[in-house]
């Protein structure tokens, strides 16, 4: 088997919550602005002067100080999120934008405004529709957010200047794209694992510093000779926030390659091109609203189920697991339908919870061999 392209640079930008780029990024001049949900659009965060960062508390110890205010059995990402805070891990930070997603979110967004007192605090009100009138109604929460980010940063948050930072975000999107085309291969020459390594790292990391080494990994990839990654089934990934790669890891270690993914930090429909025609706000609004399919958008089960089989047909998967963090009330209540609705479909399927950092290796490597079994692989 050929050695996978090195992805050094892209793991050294997910041992921080905020990376040295971005510390870069802000000796420059610009302005770093923490998100906690992929219903906040990137493209807006990223006129000239600011950029978004992808919130994540890697290496987390505990959450003693997060537990006080926000409770052991709310969802462990939040109380991540807060611990780091407490502890001035994102201080360097700017701003921070939320999106009234879930209630855990918002708890975080009320105690980071309460404990911490970030000088731009801002909390987009998201519709549990998709429908034209909410759109419309997600349209005007992100103007009033991007004439709250001109006056406070001092940008230019204009149409033209939204426009062009949506284009250079569908730059960024095309390469991750074409990246993710080659785990379509019978052996992809890069690992699920390698793959999330170099998705977070451009989340977290300001995207004109990035795109250039994400061409270089797209080259050395494109440059792998054939066969690629050996396995002994392939696996479709779904469910809830997962930002750390050695998940994917754990899983693969026992032969289930990730050769696709469905969730908020992931590829599918992550990556899909926001449209550059119209009124670029709109664009925005529509593109975020519709596209995301959290499982907030109760109404949209039967479309997510859609999504998820034709992406498992897609990328030949012979099973799929659906993981989901504990305390989370979205999945919570979506798990076991959407278990239930992918088995109606012919589709193997393992469904695991899990903590937002990494526990109980041991299990979920015995969890996963014991899928793979059962499917005969």
């Amino acid at each position: 088997m050929t050695p996978a392209p090195d992805i050094t640079f892209f793991q050294d930008l997910l041992t921080e919550p905020v990376n040295r780029l971005a510390e870069d990024a802000r000796a420059q001049g610009r302005r770093a602005v923490g998100v906690t949900c992929s219903y906040a659009p990137a493209p807006l965060l990223s006129v000239r002067g600011l950029f978004p960062v992808r919130m994540r508390a890697p290496g987390g110890a505990g959450t003693p100080m997060a537990d006080t205010y926000l409770s052991s059995v709310l969802c462990p990402y939040t109380r991540n999120i807060l611990e780091i805070a407490l502890d001035g891990l994102c201080d360097s930070l700017d701003g921070w934008v939320f999106t009234g997603s879930c209630d855990h979110l918002r708890r975080l967004y009320d105690n980071l405004e309460y404990l911490t007192k970030p000088a731009f605090n801002h909390i987009l009100d998201l519709p549990h529709k998709t429908s034209p009138a909410a759109v419309e109604w997600f349209a005007r929460e992100l103007r009033e957010l991007a004439e709250a980010l001109g006056a406070h940063f001092d940008v230019d948050t204009g149409d033209d200047a939204v426009r062009a930072a949506v284009a250079r975000h569908n730059e960024l999107l095309e390469v991750m794209r074409a990246i993710g085309e080659m785990r379509k291969k019978d052996k992809p020459p890069v690992s699920g694992t390698d793959f999330h390594t170099v998705l977070l790292a451009a989340a977290v990391s300001p995207q004109d510093m990035v795109l250039n080494q994400l061409r270089k990994y797209l080259a050395a990839l494109q440059a792998t000779p054939d066969p690629g990654i050996s396995h002994r089934a392939r696996v479709l990934l779904v469910g809830s926030q997962m930002d750390d790669p050695e998940y994917v890891r754990v899983i693969e270690s026992q032969g289930a390659l990730v050769v696709a993914d469905r969730f908020c930090t992931g590829s599918l429909p992550g990556l899909d091109p926001v449209p550059e025609q119209g009124d670029p706000i709109h664009a925005l609004a529509e593109h975020y609203l519709r596209k995301t399919s959290c499982p907030r958008m109760m109404e949209e089960f039967d479309a997510r189920v859609r999504d998820i089989v034709g992406a498992a047909r897609e990328y030949a998967v012979h099973g799929v697991i659906v993981q989901a963090m504990k305390f989370c009330d979205c999945w919570g209540v979506e798990a076991a339908p959407l278990t239930r609705a992918l088995r109606d479909a012919g589709l193997p399927v393992l469904r695991l919870e899990r903590e937002y950092a990494l526990t109980g290796e041991g299990q979920l490597r015995t969890r996963v061999q014991a899928f793979l079994e059962s499917m005969g692989q």
